[in-house]
């Protein structure tokens, strides 16, 4: 509870000026463009603190429908965006993982990364709600499956308490924001699912830099596990089945139920 209370003072003091508040017109410009064009997938309207927002549900093939993923963009795209998180949507149901794409919350082009530490208090919600979309359905095993600024946010999420999920895969997760008021490394201690920490071998500094600190930190504990996929830069451009396959191999092994 007092490193809750920290962190919220944190946040407070270094972005003041910063409204925890997601932009909302920049959702909305991204729904209209995703709505209009979707092929694979159908699109589901959610509610968090208020707030509708898109997902994109993709149906594990052959019925049943038991095991479900979460998967969360990063900074600047959306949750059809043709790196990383569409190869993984339509790439994870002939494996028969259902997924769910989410909007997350965004800040104005012109935002710095640092200012997405005032948005983190909104992510608990988009995530309950995904979740709770997902168990309708009938999921009984659900993992969250994020990208960069949304590795994040998951991060964030997973460490302040105790949720509904069975693992994480984080995908080329940084080191954090704020110098030092959100940590990754600080945070994956405190995240109790098993999780695969994932990157690519010519992945950006920071997350090259990251990855070792949190797998120091993660040393004794069985549930973390580290993976690089060579050749694969931060987007996995042109590794698109590779980052596929990791995934569903780690899902598969660690947290799929018969």
């Amino acid at each position: 509870m007092l490193r809750m209370v920290t962190i919220t003072l944190l946040l407070a003091l270094v972005f003041p000026s910063i409204a925890p508040a997601s932009d909302v017109a920049k959702e909305k410009r991204w729904a209209d463009q995703i709505v209009d064009a979707l092929i694979d997938g159908d699109a589901v309207w959610l509610q968090a603190d208020g707030q509708e927002f898109l997902g994109i549900f993709t149906e594990a093939e052959g019925g049943g429908g038991k095991r479900a993923a979460i998967i969360a963009h990063g900074i600047g795209v959306h949750p059809d965006w043709p790196q990383v998180v569409y190869p993984l949507r339509t790439g994870l149901p002939p494996e028969g993982w259902s997924t769910l794409s989410l909007q997350m919350p965004v800040l104005p082009n012109s935002a710095a990364a640092d200012g997405y530490a005032a948005l983190m208090d909104e992510v608990p919600a988009r995530l309950d709600a995904g979740i709770a979309f997902l168990r309708e359905q009938g999921a009984e095993t659900i993992a969250l499956i994020a990208h960069s600024m949304g590795a994040t946010m998951t991060a964030y999420y997973l460490s302040t308490g105790d949720r509904d999920v069975d693992g994480f895969v984080a995908i080329g997760m940084g080191g954090g924001l704020g110098e030092g008021v959100i940590d990754t490394t600080d945070m994956v201690t405190r995240i109790s699912v098993p999780m695969l920490d994932l990157h690519g071998s010519e992945d950006l500094a920071q997350v090259l830099k990251a990855v070792p600190e949190r797998d120091e930190a993660k040393a004794a504990d069985g549930a973390y596990t580290r993976q690089r996929v060579d050749g694969a830069n931060h987007f996995f451009d042109g590794k698109e089945d590779a980052l596929v396959d990791a995934v569903d191999t780690w899902l598969g092994t660690t947290i799929a139920q018969p």
